[in-house]
């Protein structure tokens, strides 16, 4: 069994809408899970929309995004 996985980020489309109660960029047309927490089952994973820019040099609506985590042992 995998307990954890760490992999990549989106950049968010860089362009979008992000509040705690809706979320939405064009990017979701080209990733089902392209920003935040997802559950399915047992599994989790958590996409980040990374810090800096792809292209372009600017966000809109997508603010840069470090994540930290705290990772407990289950024993």
């Amino acid at each position: 069994m995998i307990d954890v996985t760490f992999s990549g980020h989106t950049h968010g489309g860089q362009f979008g809408f992000s509040n705690p109660d809706y979320q939405w960029s064009p990017i979701k047309y080209a990733y089902r899970e392209w920003a935040g927490l997802y559950q399915e089952k047992h599994q989790s994973l958590y996409v980040n929309v990374g810090f800096g820019y792809l292209d372009y040099p600017s966000r809109v609506g997508i603010l840069p995004e470090i994540t930290i985590f705290h990772l407990k042992s289950k024993v």
